[in-house]
Order: structure tokens, then C-alpha cells, then sequence
């Protein structure tokens, strides 16, 4: 285990990933006592080799050091490691660093049985719950730190997020060879910090790019307020305050012959990138390979944990740890690299005192005749094994979103509602954190209720809040809806009254509501789409007779967005800005320092909410009108967040 030298002593080798599982081996044999750092340097063989009685300073600094290493892979990887000072330290037996012992909690785990068809929608499940409870943001950097997408995803987003655990792989063999669709791991991975946000009075973990992005999500769902981290609240408020100070724009462009397309300009850089990254990209090596090697052999151990003296070939478990081979030859591989986890989980040290991975007995006499492995005597490790209810909780929610994300086909829909039925069992009411990936949007609650109408031909009575943040009051008659950017719109037609509805009422309806999406044709002014994160109380009535709807195809919709949007325009301080280069239909000119930006936009609201996102780069803002809804909407925000504040 021990090669070459340095300053005389032999430095440790962890090629194969066995030192964290013997340090594993170590503390699980010791549980519940603790060891101290000198009884687990005499006991892992590797420490031992390396740093022998960690009789001089320097040893004891290098003991540390790997030391910290291991236990942060491990604990990276679900299988946490306590630690507490010393009571006391005598001058004359050295001095412990500290005494450590594994994190086991004190609730049992819990174990289920999954159907083969149940693996692809958990493996999507747990890759999008391990991706909430991890972080990229170290504590010490800030939201708004250009270069926070390079930290590492090591650190919990928010105080109540578990760390993610291995114990799921010992109940549900064969999750790591699971195919998680393309698109989820696209937008789980680009975003990587999580929010606590308030939404109609519910707590909703919303995992975000970057801070703009974050306030994108606020600013798009009215009366929504950031819980913590603090310095999201902070980041948000600084946006707040730069929105307020917008200087009006002049919307007349310079001339035509100046204005670029954005999309061009993304085009542009995106190859220069390209070819400048190609030599970097190389070089660059994978952090996670050794890693993924250890992970493997981890959800091995803990799988045979869970199940001892049980019988599995070296084929299946192949199989179900690495995948499924597609010829003989790699079906012979991946035996033989199981093969060889069986030997490193069954090791014994040349002296035998433990000092190795001897998890288990084996079979041994069976598993060279048939190549069957059976395990017994586990150190204990089936304490790791299973779910924790804190992991199933979020596991349970990540269910939920799939089962209502627009990313998802209806048929993993459908699946993943099934798998939550039975998943919500293990879990309190009340327990299950809410989720939400920002411009992915769960359905939102008046979902059902605008489908309902839609199938059953009924008519909607309801409350909608528009641009301003004013509530207004509608009778329409719904007739389809669509997701459109992540976003739910649904296609309504206005020309109902009072008079269409079977039963009175006495409410008094706005004549008119500001319309987002007018159709183009004879009856225009009674088409709208609304976002149904507006639509806040919401009734299905009966019509007294059949509302006759004009059928427009849905291109038709997106077509007009377009076309009768209203012209606009942001003058930035920097060029060629992410968040304007991701704008499609943007033409842009310079100016000054930075840029021009021209946008035609359908939603006034929408436009509101991205420069108050953006405002840190954003200095003026036109037109008139929507300069002043901007200043209004950033001035209310920064009222609601100061009452708050003066309530806690």
C-alpha cells in the first residue's frame, strides 16, 4: 500500500480507493466508541505504514492531512464522520488531533422494495434529491462571485438539507445503471445553489443558476419572499435597490446598419471558446474516477449489508453495479472487476489484526465453484443500510416534482406519481419539502381546476393578478393549455359574461384585463393567455350553454407574441452579457461602455421582472411606462422586505 518516499518516509498510494473503506472498517468495528486520531493511524494499515507511531510533528501533520481527505470523500459520498476534542491530552502519550466515530443517527433507516420498472424514475429521483442536498457555493464565497460555478458541490445548500446517503443503492440494486434523461441532468447541473422561498405561504426549496436568476423566480411569482440564506436575501435586495435608481431610455434605435443580432454575437464567442478550450479540456481530468471506483464498491458493501447470507452471482452483481453488458467480452470484464471488489471488501492484514476492509466471511468455497457470492458476519454496516427518513423526505419530494415538472413526458409523469403514492407512506405529514428548479415550474395550483374546465367545457370564475401587482376579477372560458420556456400559460377566451354562466353571481367582473396574447383575427380583443401563476382563486362553473370557441392553433399564439409585442429597450454597463447573449430575438448596439438592447416583448410583467433581476448591470430602461413599472415593482419589493425584517 506504501510506495516510494518522501523526506524518508514511505507516502501512501490510494490507487485502488481502498484506504477510505478501511478507515471505514476501523470505525465501524469500534462503534459506539470513539478512536482518536493515534488508535486509527495504529490500526488503518496504510496510515500505519506511512506515519508509523506519529512519533515526530511532521508525521502527525501528514497523519491530518490524508486523514481529512478520506473522511471528506466518505462523507461526500453519505457515510459521515463525527468528531470531538479531546477531553483531555497527556504531554506524555502525544497529542490527539481529536476522537472521531461514525454518524449513524439515531432513527432507524428505511428499507422498501422497489419494482424493476420502478429503478428509471428513482435513479432520476435520487440524482435530482443528491443534487439538492450538495452545493457549489463554499460559505466564505458570495452569491454574486463571478467565478462561485467553479467551487466544489460538497456543502449543503441550506441547513435542513440531508447529506445525500449511499444507503438507497442496498435497497434498490442496480440504481446506478439507470439512464437519467438528458434534459434533467442539463438543468439540474446548471443549477447549482438552493433558496428556502415562501410562496403562498409554502416553504419551497428552488434550486437557481446565480443570484439574477434567483430573483428572476421572486419577481415572477408575486407575494414570493426569500427565507434564507441570508445572502441570497441580501443579493436580492441589492438588485432591488439598483432597479430603483433606473434612468428612463430613449426606445429609437441608432441606425439599423449598427444593430447586431445577440444570437449572432453568442455564436461568435461560443466558437472562439470552443477552440481556446480544446488543449484545457484535454488536460482536464475527471475528479470523480477514483471516486466513482470507491462509490461502486461502497454500494456494493452496503448492499450486501442489507442483505446477508443471500445468494448472487458475479454476473448479476455486474450487472447491477456497473451495467448491463452489451458482449460477452465486457460481461467477462465486469465480472472480474466485482471480482476484485469481493477481494478488497474481504481483506486481511499480513499480521491479522484489523487493519484492512474485512467487512465480511465469504462463501468462498462457493463462490470459486459457481461463482455465487454469499456474505456474513458484516462489521455492523447494515446500520448504513436503507434510507434515512430525513434523505426519503426529499427523495419523496423530488418524486412529486418529476411527477409535475413540465420536463418530465406525461408517460414519466404518470410513473413517477405512482412511485410518490408509495414513497409519501414512509414520510410525516406535513415533512416533505416542496421543490422547484427555476424556469421549470411545478403545475401550478390552479392547474386541476383550468383542466377541469378545459375537458369539461366549463367556465372559469377567477382572480388574476397582473404586471402591476393588482388583482382583477374575470369570467373566461378556458381552452388550452401549454408550457411554454418552463412556464404555464393557458389560452383563454373573453367573450363570456354574466349572462353565459348557469348560475348568478354577485360579483362584480373587470370589463377588461390586460391582455398578454391577443389573437390575430376578426374577435382579437377577446383572446388572452394568462399565466396561471397568476391565477390566485379560482372557481369551475357551469355554463348555461355551450360556449362556442373559436379554434386557433397554438403556433398562432407564440406567433403573436411576437409580432404585437411592445418594443423595448436596456442600456447595459458591460458587453456582450450572458443574461442579454441568451436573449434570441435581442438586436444590440454599442454604447459607451457597454450596450443597447432592443427587445419586442409580450409580457410586460416578464420584462419587469428580468431588468429588475438584472439590474446590477442594467442602468436605464425605457419605455416610459415600463420604466416606471420597473422603479414601482423594485420600490414595493424593497417595502416588503423591510417589514419583514422589522418583524423578526
Amino acid at each position: 500500500m506504501a510506495e516510494g518516499s518522501s523526506h524518508g518516509r514511505r507516502r501512501f498510494s490510494d490507487k485502488w480507493g481502498k484506504h477510505e473503506l478501511d478507515v471505514l472498517a476501523v470505525l465501524s468495528s469500534a462503534f459506539p466508541q470513539w478512536l482518536t486520531s493515534r488508535q486509527i493511524a495504529q490500526r488503518v494499515k496504510a496510515y500505519a505504514d506511512s506515519y508509523g507511531e506519529l512519533a515526530d510533528q511532521a508525521a502527525k501533520a501528514a497523519f491530518a492531512k490524508q486523514f481529512q481527505r478520506d473522511r471528506a470523500k466518505l462523507t461526500a459520498m453519505g457515510i459521515a464522520i463525527e468528531s470531538r476534542q479531546p477531553e483531555y491530552s497527556s504531554k506524555s502519550e502525544g497529542q490527539d488531533f481529536a476522537s472521531y466515530r461514525l454518524q449513524l443517527g439515531d432513527e432507524p433507516r428505511t428499507r422498501m422494495h422497489f419494482e424493476p420498472e420502478e429503478l428509471p424514475i428513482l435513479a432520476a429521483a435520487n440524482y435530482l434529491a443528491r443534487s439538492m442536498a450538495m452545493s457549489a457555493k463554499p460559505a466564505d464565497k458570495k452569491v454574486d462571485d463571478k467565478h462561485s460555478h467553479k467551487a466544489s458541490r460538497t456543502q449543503p445548500h441550506v441547513a435542513q438539507a440531508p447529506t445525500p446517503g449511499l444507503g438507497l443503492d442496498s435497497i434498490a440494486p442496480g440504481l446506478g445503471t439507470q439512464t437519467i434523461p438528458d434534459d434533467l441532468v442539463r438543468v439540474v447541473d446548471s443549477r447549482r445553489f438552493t433558496a428556502t422561498v415562501q410562496v403562498d405561504g409554502e416553504n419551497i426549496n428552488v434550486a437557481y443558476t446565480d443570484s439574477d436568476d434567483l430573483a428572476s423566480y421572486v419577481l415572477e411569482h408575486p407575494g414570493a419572499t426569500i427565507v434564507n440564506p441570508q445572502e441570497a436575501v441580501d443579493a436580492f435586495v441589492r438588485r432591488l435597490n439598483a432597479a430603483t435608481a433606473f434612468k428612463e431610455a430613449d426606445v429609437k434605435s441608432a441606425k439599423k446598419a449598427k444593430l447586431v443580432s445577440a444570437a449572432d454575437i453568442k455564436k461568435e464567442l461560443e466558437a472562439q471558446a470552443a477552440d481556446e478550450d480544446i488543449d484545457s479540456k484535454n488536460e482536464r481530468k475527471s475528479s470523480f474516477q477514483t471516486g466513482s471506483e470507491v462509490d461502486r464498491r461502497l454500494r456494493l458493501m452496503l448492499f450486501l449489508s442489507a442483505h446477508l447470507g443471500e445468494e448472487y452471482t458475479l454476473s448479476e452483481l455486474a450487472e447491477r453495479f456497473i451495467a448491463i453488458p452489451k458482449t460477452p467480452e465486457e460481461e467477462k470484464k465486469n465480472v472480474a472487476v466485482i471480482r476484485k471488489d469481493i477481494g478488497t471488501l474481504t481483506t486481511v492484514s499480513d499480521d491479522g489484526e484489523l487493519a484492512g476492509s474485512q467487512f465480511f466471511d465469504i462463501d468462498w468455497s462457493l463462490l470459486e465453484a459457481e461463482g455465487i457470492v454469499s456474505a456474513t458476519n458484516s462489521l455492523g454496516l447494515e446500520r448504513l443500510a436503507g434510507v434515512s427518513p430525513q434523505y426519503m423526505s426529499l427523495l419523496a419530494a423530488s418524486v412529486s416534482y418529476l411527477a409535475h415538472s413540465p420536463l418530465m413526458s406525461q408517460a414519466y409523469r404518470d410513473s413517477a406519481d405512482n412511485l410518490y403514492e408509495r414513497l409519501r407512506e414512509h414520510n410525516v405529514a406535513g415533512d416533505t419539502p416542496w421543490l422547484s428548479l427555476t424556469g421549470y415550474e411545478l403545475e401550478p395550483a390552479c392547474y386541476d381546476a383550468v383542466n377541469d374546465a378545459i375537458q369539461s367545457g366549463s367556465l372559469l370564475d377567477m382572480d388574476y393578478t397582473d404586471g402591476a401587482g393588482r388583482t382583477r376579477h374575470k369570467l373566461v372560458a378556458p381552452a388550452q393549455i401549454y408550457v411554454d420556456e418552463g412556464v404555464y400559460y393557458a389560452a383563454v377566451w373573453t367573450g363570456v359574461t354574466e349572462a353565459d354562466r348557469k348560475t348568478p353571481s354577485d360579483r362584480a367582473y373587470d370589463a377588461d384585463l390586460p391582455r398578454h396574447t391577443p389573437i390575430h383575427n376578426e374577435q382579437s380583443a377577446q383572446w388572452q393567455t394568462l399565466r396561471l401563476s397568476r391565477i390566485g382563486r379560482v372557481e369551475v362553473v357551469e355554463p348555461k350553454h355551450k360556449i362556442d370557441i373559436p379554434d386557433v392553433p397554438l403556433a398562432e399564439l407564440r406567433e403573436w407574441n411576437f409580432e404585437n409585442g411592445t418594443p423595448t429597450v436596456f442600456i447595459t454597463d458591460e458587453k456582450n452579457l450572458p443574461f442579454v447573449l441568451s436573449l434570441p430575438d435581442a438586436l444590440v448596439e454599442d454604447y459607451k461602455d457597454g450596450q443597447r438592447v432592443h427587445l419586442t416583448v409580450s409580457s410586460d410583467s416578464w420584462f419587469v421582472a428580468f431588468c429588475i433581476a438584472h439590474a446590477r448591470h442594467i442602468q436605464a430602461v425605457g419605455p416610459a411606462t415600463l420604466h416606471s413599472m420597473c422603479v414601482a415593482r423594485a420600490e414595493h419589493e424593497l417595502s416588503v422586505n423591510t417589514s419583514q425584517e422589522s418583524e423578526h
